[in-house]
């Protein structure tokens, strides 16, 4: 059981770690499935069956619900990552089990494909403008990006999500505006990390480590924010319900290291009022 931590007076905004220097903030890095966007919600019920089902086609697959297992475990700890790297573990488990793996790339491909199927309608509706956009983040997404610029601070968006794709639908979402950097995966994937991201935001803008902040659902974000010394907020967002906190992303968060939790930015006011000390 993840311990309990104090909370802002009226809020569910948790202060993991209170001793970070607050007050110093110029730039922030928010990732986007899960943090701002639920366009792709339910992602993983897309991705884990498919690759039950080609595991269950090696021929020295266990039963079902051992591969079951399997597959959520690995999925789980690589998600934030590029999605590349869930794809290059199943090839190396489909050579365990006397499979003959593809490229990594084909099957990220084929997920894609599949998870396309899955969100098109979303994103017909987006195109269309029969859906609204506020209906399809994190809510209080638009109002911390506000707050954000209002202080003058320069925001980037990074994804493990391929970059052609995150650029379509923050475009359709309209949070392109609020961004100065749009990053996602390449499919030359050693060439793209957050990682990079954080560590050429530090360096082209000679930053010290409180300066940025890091606004994340997945272990990633946080964990390299934290190795440069940033403040790191996790989104533990519930995607399913828009409401409340999922509890499984609250403690793989804490775990990684984030310094605030919030189940999403619906106490905008009073996250930014404590990160910039004006409470």
């Amino acid at each position: 059981m993840t311990p309990t931590y104090p909370v802002l007076p009226g809020s569910q905004i948790e202060i993991i770690q209170p001793a970070i220097q607050r007050g110093n903030i110029r730039h922030a890095l928010f990732d986007f499935d899960g943090t701002i966007s639920l366009i792709r919600e339910g992602w993983q019920a897309v991705m884990q069956p498919m690759m039950v089902e080609i595991l269950m086609q090696t021929p020295r697959h266990e039963e079902r619900d051992q591969i079951e297992a399997l597959v959520k475990e690995f999925v789980t700890r690589l998600t934030g990552k590029q999605t590349v790297y869930q794809m290059i573990q199943l090839a190396e488990e489909i050579e365990k089990r006397g499979g003959q793996a593809k490229d990594p790339l084909v099957y990220k491909h084929q997920y894609h494909a599949l998870l396309m199927e899955h969100i098109q309608h979303r994103l017909e509706q987006l195109k269309a403008g029969q859906a609204n956009p506020v209906d399809m983040v994190v809510p209080g997404s638009f109002e911390i990006l506000k707050s954000l610029r209002e202080r003058g601070v320069a925001c980037y968006l990074a994804s493990g999500t391929d970059e052609v794709f995150v650029l379509e639908e923050a475009e359709l979402l309209g949070v392109t505006p609020y961004f100065k950097g749009v990053y996602g995966a390449q499919d030359d994937y050693k060439n793209f990390s957050k990682k990079m991201v954080i560590d050429r935001i530090i360096q082209e803008n000679h930053l010290g480590g409180s300066e940025l902040v890091a606004f994340g659902d997945g272990y990633v974000e946080i964990e390299d924010t934290k190795s440069v010394g940033g403040i790191s907020v996790g989104v533990a967002s519930n995607e399913a319900t828009r409401a409340g906190i999922d509890e499984w992303k609250r403690s793989r968060l804490i775990a990684a290291g984030a310094d605030v939790i919030v189940p999403d930015f619906g106490e905008h006011e009073q996250l930014v009022r404590y990160l910039f000390m004006e409470e």
